[in-house]
């Protein structure tokens, strides 16, 4: 919110400086991000008009001018602004004015003398435009001092709003928080009500039920659409962050800047009635102010003039019924529609209002009469009219009401940790406009209808904390006796598993929850993707069904940055939309993406690609946290690439479990992605990779093992996982453990096979194994691998 610093103290007047108006705001939330100080030190600067103009003899893009600006006689300025001409009104630079360092002397400009400077809007600190003079209204007063003219000095204050201070977003809001701050009152504000002076008027209705619970309009008769914005009007627009564009259009947004209430004029006589709020249908279409064509559905509120749209609801106003120049009768407009049925409206149409900034917030459902009045008061002084009278619809069953709080003085001094006095907080409480009935135990407390985030106690005890000032709170440590929970055996923490990727080379990334749904549907995971209600933007419209979209764009974002080696992971909940009505289950899920080379530069290893095993062994080294053993099985995801991933199971004895995918992205994703080379990730549900029985400690068997080496061929098509399960159950008991040492294709081996030599480790913890124990065992072995896979002893 952006405002100017004279407009607010004319709302709340105080003797504070600018420095402790600023201060005062952002001790009391209103955050202070940008103070623009506007027109400084402008003495010698004045009103003048140029008389007239002619070409300087010496160069062709000066003019001599003789400029009236008050005396006796005019002065003669030389100027190369584009715009100088005869009749203009500009702002003069007298001889001795100080304009920053540049100080105005007579002088001569390629020989023609110069007594003065006519300026810029730059040149005097008001605006930014440097393109030409400042162009005066024709009926400003020759010879007047311009800060006088232009109320300066002043200066433009942009403050950071919470987005439960909707009632900020308005002069008047902030003007009764400065008040209470400074111990001032806010200026009484007339909004007398304008009385009809014509029959004219519009019928208005509302379809919307509690979407749009009021609205008022009022037609104005014989209005001059072409009149000036007053000066004064314009320069608090301007000083505002809002260029002026046409006195009528000004006004809404002066009414819209002043008490918070957006507003809207339609010409009258494009309207033939009646006007009513309505949800849109299907595949309407509304051309808006700014020349765009929307297509709306259900999900908007349209206003409507004998059934078509004419404008978007809480968004932007229709351009074929806008008002002109030639515009004679005007219909005002002021509604009060629900947050829920304008927010993340205007962001689908990528589009961003300050009508919709507001909507989506919440206005005063109290404050479209008293728009309408002060607007039309506005345009009745200014640009004449007759007003109709004010036709207002309402649903006061779905108006939101304000209810009374109890605030106890007791719970007051236990939150805040001191006695704030009574005559303090019943002063902090009316200076904010509420209403104040002293009790036995406290107050009773009714806030404005503005005040939409004031709902329970605790709401009242923030204001009079921050009115009184956090300053004042006492700094006091906690006591009491800590609660030290013991970590479970029986689980992996995340922080366990944190670390030892860490060690591993990985750093950890944390996006967003969630994610474009286009990133989704390159990924096919946009099944079940849960869209958001009123996203950041339209990029981050869903919550994520998987963590490697994210994480892969965030390697993407490493490589664009020149970083050739990345190896990130990711711990974070994924969603899925569920076939009840309640919220989507959340799953807490693991994810690493590597690419580049398997290690970092040095001399001592040679260079090489990092491959599936790499990721693998990072994986297995996870798993043997929780002791866990994984098995890796051909995964037929669309994102993998072929032959290349695999499914990641969790064998416990007979119990096997699903955790999820590993392997290489797919090259035609990677093209998608716009990334070159390979990337190799994995993702799993995390809870159980995090399980883990309790140690129990064994004996050494005193009995030596046996080692017994066996090579055998086998088809390629059978992975190692399903060879070693068979090895596993062939060998029973006996067998402690298994190790693949060798794998061998070529010369001796037919095509479609391979050779694999395993050292099969053979113990008993009663006993030492006999040749002929060894023997059964590794024959027990080969021919359960034979019936099984057709695996050979290789010869």
């Amino acid at each position: 919110m952006k405002f100017s610093e004279n407009w607010l103290r004319t709302h709340v007047p105080t003797d504070a400086t600018r420095e402790q108006l600023v201060e005062v705001l952002t001790a009391i939330g209103l955050e202070v991000e940008e103070v623009t100080a506007l027109g400084e030190a402008l003495d010698g600067v004045v009103v003048a008009r140029i008389v007239s103009t002619e070409r300087h003899p010496q160069a062709d893009r000066l003019q001599v001018c003789q400029v009236d600006a008050g005396g006796a006689q005019p002065l003669q300025i030389v100027c190369g602004a584009p715009n100088a001409r005869a009749g203009l009104v500009a702002p003069l630079a007298t001889i001795g004015a100080t304009l920053g360092e540049l100080t105005i002397r007579a002088a001569k400009l390629r020989g023609v003398e110069s007594s003065g400077m006519l300026c810029s809007a730059k040149e005097l600190g008001v605006d930014a435009d440097a393109a030409g003079l400042l162009e005066l209204p024709d009926d400003a007063p020759v010879g007047t001092p311009l800060a006088d003219y232009l109320g300066l000095p002043d200066a433009s204050i942009e403050i950071k709003l919470t987005p439960n201070r909707a009632d900020c977003f308005s002069l008047r809001g902030i003007a009764f928080d400065v008040a209470a701050a400074v111990g001032s009152e806010v200026a009484a504000y007339d909004a007398t009500p304008v009385p009809a002076t014509s029959e004219a008027r519009l019928p208005v209705e509302l379809q919307a039920g509690a979407d749009a619970p009021r609205y008022v309009g009022r037609v104005i008769e014989g209005v001059d659409a072409r009149v000036p914005t007053p000066v004064w009007m314009a320069e608090r627009l301007r000083r505002s962050g809002i260029r002026p564009l046409s006195f009528l259009v000004d006004v809404t947004q002066y009414v819209m800047l002043e008490l918070g209430q957006p507003m809207h004029a339609f010409d009258r006589d494009l309207l033939q009635g009646p006007v009513s709020v309505r949800r849109a249908r299907a595949n309407e279409t509304l051309t808006l102010l700014d020349g765009r064509d929307v297509i709306l559905d259900e999900e908007f509120l349209a206003i409507t003039d004998a059934d078509r749209p004419v404008a978007l609801a809480g968004v932007m106003g229709g351009f074929d019924t806008r008002v002109t120049d030639a515009t004679r009768n005007v219909f005002l407009e002021a509604a009060h529609f629900a947050p829920a049925a304008i927010i993340g409206r205007s962001r689908r149409l990528g589009m961003h209002t300050d009508a919709a900034h507001r909507f989506e917030r919440g206005v005063d459902p109290a404050l479209p009469r008293t728009a309408i009045e002060v607007a039309t008061r506005l345009i009745v002084d200014i640009a004449g009219g007759r007003p109709g009278p004010v036709a207002e619809a309402s649903l006061q069953v779905h108006l939101q009401q304000p209810q009374p709080i109890a605030l106890r003085r007791a719970r007051l001094a236990r939150v805040l940790g001191l006695t704030v006095p009574d005559l303090a907080v019943e002063r902090i409480l009316r200076a904010l406009d509420m209403e104040v009935t002293a009790v036995d135990e406290g107050w009773r407390v009714l806030p404005p209808s503005r005040r939409f985030d004031i709902a329970i106690e605790e709401d009242l005890i923030e204001e009079v904390a921050r009115i009184h000032g956090y300053d004042a709170v006492p700094t006091t440590l906690p006591g009491g006796a800590a609660r030290i929970a013991a970590p479970s055996e029986t689980r992996v923490g995340e922080d366990e598993v944190r670390a030892q990727l860490v060690a591993r080379g990985y750093f950890e990334a944390v996006n967003f929850a969630f994610v474009d749904e286009a990133l989704l549907r390159r990924w096919q995971a946009v099944e079940g993707s849960v869209p958001l209600a009123n996203p950041l933007s339209a990029e981050l419209g869903v919550m994520r069904t998987q963590l490697l979209p994210g994480l892969v764009a965030a390697v993407a974002r490493n490589l664009a940055r020149q970083q050739s080696r990345v190896r990130l992971f990711e711990i974070g909940k994924v969603f899925c939309a569920s076939a009840g009505a309640g919220a989507p289950p959340e799953t807490q899920r693991i994810a690493a993406a590597i690419h580049g080379d398997a290690h970092a530069e040095q001399w001592g290893v040679p260079a090489r690609p990092a491959d599936f095993h790499d990721l693998k062994g990072d994986l297995d080294s996870l798993a043997a946290c929780a002791g866990a053993r994984l098995d890796y099985r051909p995964s037929q995801a669309t994102h993998g690439h072929p032959g290349r991933s695999a499914e990641v199971w969790r064998v416990d004895g007979e119990a096997e479990e699903m955790l999820g995918w590993i392997g290489e992205l797919h090259p035609r994703l990677l093209r998608a992605l716009d990334l070159d080379g390979a990337v190799i990730a994995f993702e799993l549900d995390l809870a159980p990779l995090q399980r883990r029985a309790i140690a129990r400690a064994q004996g050494l068997s005193r009995f030596p093992s046996v080692r017994r080496d066996i090579a055998f061929v086998a088809p390629e098509s059978v992975p190692w996982a399903a060879l070693e399960a068979t090895i596993r159950t062939a060998a029973g008991a006996l067998l402690a453990d298994v190790r693949l040492f060798d794998r061998y294709l070529g010369k001796g081996v037919e095509p479609g096979f391979r050779s694999l030599a395993t050292g099969l480790i053979l113990q008993d913890k009663s006993r030492t194994l006999t040749d002929s124990d060894v023997d059964v065992a590794v024959a027990g072995v080969m021919t359960a691998l034979q019936d099984a896979h057709g695996a050979r002893i290789r010869s």
